[in-house]
C-alpha cells in the first residue's frame, strides 16, 4: 500500500495493528491484549444502587469496562459511591467517566475512576452552529485557550494513573473546526489531534482515541485517516475505541454496527468495541463480543494475491466506475438477488418472503420496500409469470434449452463464458481467487460478475478481486454472492454485514446475494439492511437513536418504538431521537428530522439541525413531529394494504 493511502498493516493478510498498551485499572488495552468489550450505563448516575446493579448486569453480560456519564460535579462525586459499592460486591471492573461540557467534573472524576472520556468538540468549546473564520494567528490563540482548559485534566490523569479517551463525534465538531475543516473526516481527526498534541507535549500517553459517527462511511473514513495521520506526524500508535453512534435498536442497529465496526476490524483496526443500541446496555456486550470473536482464529487464512498499493483512496467515498448492464452498475442503486436455488419447485407464496405479494382478489402483485430485484432459481425454472420488476437467473445448463428466455438470464462459470454470445446478458460465477481468469471477461460487455469466496478472510479476498478489475480497467458490475451456513439469525446478520459492509463503504459492489440462513425472509431483509447501513440504498425509514444514559430526559426505548410505529413506512427518511442536548442536534448530523429531550416532559423538534419547535410537551411531540414532516411534503399515509402484506 502506498504511503499516501496507508492506514492498516495489510490489505490482504489479517494482522492486528500494533499499538502501545494502555493500562486501565488492571485491564490493559492495545498491544497484544484481546480486543476489549465495553458499554455504558443508562440509569441516572445519582441513582447509586441502580447504577451498581446495572453495572453488575453489564459485567456479567461480558463488559470489561463500564462507562458512566458525569455531566456535572455532583455526578462525578457520586462515581466514588458507585465504585465503592461495586468493589464491596467483589466487582473490580474499571470505570470510565463520560464527560462533555464540564472540565471541573472531568478533573474530579480523574481522581476517582480508571479512565475519563472527553469529547474535543465540546470540552473547551460551546457549539452554537455559527460560521467562524480565523486567521492563522487567531486560530493559534484558540489553541492556546484550549490548552489552558485541557492541561489541568491531563496533569491530573498523569498524577493519578488515570487513562483518557479522546472521543471525537462527527455530529459535535466545534464551530471552530467546522469553519476550518468542514463537516469531514479530516475535521474529526484534527479535532482529536489538537488534544492529543497537548498530551504528548506533557508526556502523557495513556490515551485511547475514537472517531464515532452515525454515518458508517464517515466513521470508517475518519478512523482510517486518524491512523494515517498518527503515523504521518510521528505520533504514537494509540489504541482505538470503535463504535457507530446512535446505531438504533433491533436488527437495524446490529447490522449498522456490524457494517461500520466490522469494516475496521477486518483490516486489523480496533482495540475495544462498544455497540450502541437503544436497548438495555447488557444487550450490547454480546453483540460486540460476537463481532470480536470472528477474529479469534482469523490468522492463517487462505492466501490472497499480493497487492503493491490500493488503487482507491480509502479516505473518501467514490463508487467504483462501472458500466450499466440491465439495471446493475453505473448510476443504479445496488440490487438484491434472492437465492432460491436449493428450494426445488418455487411457488407463488414463496415470493412473499422476498417482498413480492400476490393478491388473488384484485389479481395483482404488490411489492414492499424490500422487494428483491432478481431471483436465482438454479436448475428449477419458475413455472408461473413473475411480477413486473422481478427477473430470474437460471443455471446455463437449463437456460440454454428454454423456449421462453424473456426476463430470464443464464448463470455460467467463467470457463463456460466463451460458449455464450458476447451480446447476451450473462451472470458469471467467479471465485475471488480466480484472478488469473479475469482476462476471459474481456469483450463480454453484457456480463455481470457474481463473486464469491471460500476464504475465511472474506472481505479482503473479495476486495482484492475487485481491485484487480480496477487495475485492469474492467468496468463490469459485480454482485457479492455471500453464502455461509449460519442458522442463528443474529450471527448470520452480523457476519454478512461485516464481510459485505466494508466493500460497500468503499463503493465496491453493485448488488448482493445472501444465502445460508435457511430463512429467505431473513436473508432478503438482511441484504437490504446492509445496503441501507452502508448508505448505498435507502429503502426504509432510518432511526438515529442514541443509547440511553444518565443524561436522558425520557424513556428512549419506549419513545423510539412509538415513533417507529407511526413513521416506519416513510421510505428513506432519517429521524434522530436523542435523549438530551449533548446527543442532540450535533450528534444527529445526518438526520432529516430530530426529536430531542430538552427538559422533563419537554421536547425540542428539529428540521435537520434547525430548531422548529421548542418545549413541546411529550404527550403531543410525536404528533407535532409528524405535522412538520407533512408540512415539508415528505409524509405519505400508510396504505391499507400494509395490513394485508404484513
Amino acid at each position: 500500500m502506498s504511503d499516501s493511502h496507508k492506514y492498516c498493516p495489510s490489505l490482504i493478510d489479517y494482522k492486528r495493528r500494533e499499538t502501545i498498551e494502555v493500562n486501565i485499572g488492571g485491564v490493559p488495552m492495545g498491544a497484544n491484549n484481546p480486543i476489549r468489550v465495553q458499554s455504558m450505563t443508562t440509569v441516572d448516575t445519582m441513582d447509586t444502587e441502580g447504577s451498581i446493579e446495572q453495572s453488575i448486569r453489564m459485567v456479567e453480560s461480558g463488559c470489561e469496562y463500564v462507562r458512566i456519564t458525569a455531566p456535572s460535579i455532583k455526578e462525578a462525586q457520586n462515581l466514588e459511591e458507585i465504585k465503592r459499592g461495586l468493589r464491596a460486591k467483589g466487582y473490580q471492573v474499571p470505570l470510565v467517566a463520560d464527560i462533555h461540557f464540564t472540565p471541573n467534573a472531568a478533573e474530579l472524576a480523574a481522581k476517582i475512576v480508571e479512565k475519563v472520556r472527553v469529547n474535543p468538540g465540546n470540552y473547551a468549546d460551546k457549539k452554537k452552529f455559527e460560521e467562524l473564520a480565523y486567521t492563522d494567528e487567531t486560530y493559534e490563540l484558540e489553541l492556546k485557550r484550549i490548552r489552558q482548559k485541557f492541561e489541568p485534566l491531563v496533569k491530573l490523569c498523569k498524577e493519578h494513573g488515570t487513562a483518557m479517551r479522546i472521543g471525537t463525534n462527527h455530529g459535535s465538531l466545534s464551530d471552530r473546526i467546522m469553519g476550518r475543516f468542514g463537516d469531514t473526516p479530516l475535521g474529526m481527526v484534527e479535532s482529536a489531534l489538537e488534544f492529543l498534541r497537548i498530551c504528548e507535549d506533557l508526556e502523557f500517553y495513556d490515551i485511547v482515541i475514537s472517531m464515532k459517527a452515525s454515518n458508517t462511511r464517515v466513521m470508517v473514513q475518519a478512523y482510517r485517516l486518524l491512523v494515517h495521520k498518527l503515523e504521518e506526524e510521528g505520533l504514537r500508535p494509540y489504541p482505538l475505541h470503535l463504535g457507530v453512534t446512535e446505531a438504533g435498536d433491533g436488527e437495524d442497529g446490529r447490522i449498522k454496527s456490524a457494517v461500520g465496526i466490522g469494516a475496521l476490524l477486518e483490516d486489523g483496526l480496533g482495540d475495544t468495541v462498544r455497540v450502541s443500541l437503544t436497548e438495555e446496555p447488557e444487550f450490547e456486550a454480546p453483540v460486540a463480543q460476537a463481532l470480536v470473536d470472528r477474529y479469534s482464529d482469523r490468522a492463517g487464512h487462505g492466501a490472497i494475491a499480493p497487492l503493491a498499493e490500493s488503487p482507491v483512496n480509502p479516505f473518501v467515498y467514490e463508487r467504483r466506475v462501472t458500466q450499466e448492464v440491465l439495471n446493475l452498475g453505473d448510476h443504479n442503486v445496488p440490487r438484491v438477488i434472492a437465492d432460491f436455488s436449493k428450494k426445488g419447485k418455487i411457488e407463488i407464496k414463496d415470493l412473499k418472503e422476498i417482498g413480492h405479494f400476490y393478491l388473488p382478489e384484485p389479481d395483482k402483485w404488490r411489492m414492499n420496500d424490500t422487494g428483491a430485484d432478481y431471483i436465482y432459481s438454479g436448475i428449477n425454472p419458475i413455472e408461473f409469470m413473475l411480477p413486473n420488476g422481478l427477473q430470474e437467473i437460471i443455471d446455463y445448463s437449463v437456460w440454454k434449452d428454454l423456449s421462453d428466455q424473456n426476463n430470464k438470464y443464464p448463470l455460467v462459470t467463467i470457463d463456460e463464458l466463451s460458449t455464450v454470445d458476447k451480446e447476451q446478458v450473462t451472470f458469471v460465477s467467479m471465485e475471488a481467487n480466480e484472478l488469473n481468469k479475469i482476462d476471459q471477461l474481456q469483450g463480454h460487455t453484457q456480463a455481470i460478475i457474481l463473486l464469491h469466496t471460500a476464504n475465511k478472510h472474506a472481505m479482503a479476498s473479495l476486495r482484492r478481486f475487485v481491485f484487480e478489475l480496477i487495475i485492469k480497467e474492467l468496468t463490469l458490475p459485480i454482485v457479492i454472492n455471500w453464502h455461509q451456513e449460519i442458522s442463528d439469525k443474529e450471527d448470520f446478520q452480523l457476519a454478512s454485514a461485516t464481510d459485505i459492509g466494508g466493500l460497500l463503504i468503499d463503493g465496491l459492489g453493485d448488488g448482493v446475494m445472501l444465502a445460508g440462513n435457511g430463512n429467505k425472509k431473513v436473508e432478503n431483509e438482511t441484504a437490504f439492511g446492509i445496503l441501507q447501513a452502508a448508505r448505498t440504498r435507502m429503502t426504509k425509514t432510518e432511526y438515529i437513536s442514541c443509547p440511553s444514559c444518565g443524561r436522558t430526559l425520557f424513556d428512549l426505548q419506549e419513545t423510539t418504538a412509538m415513533i417507529r410505529k407511526r413513521t416506519d413506512h416513510l421510505k428513506g427518511v432519517k429521524i434522530g431521537i436523542m435523549g438530551c442536548i449533548v446527543n442532540g442536534p450535533g450528534e444527529m448530523a445526518d438526520a432529516d428530522y430530530g426529536y430531542v429531550g430538552s427538559g422533563k416532559d419537554k421536547i425540542t423538534l428539529y428540521r435537520g439541525q434547525e430548531v422548529v419547535k421548542r418545549a413541546v410537551h411529550s404527550d403531543y411531540a410525536v404528533d407535532e413531529l409528524i405535522q412538520i414532516i407533512k408540512d415539508d411534503g415528505s409524509w405519505v399515509e400508510p396504505e391499507a394494504i400494509d395490513a394485508i402484506l404484513n
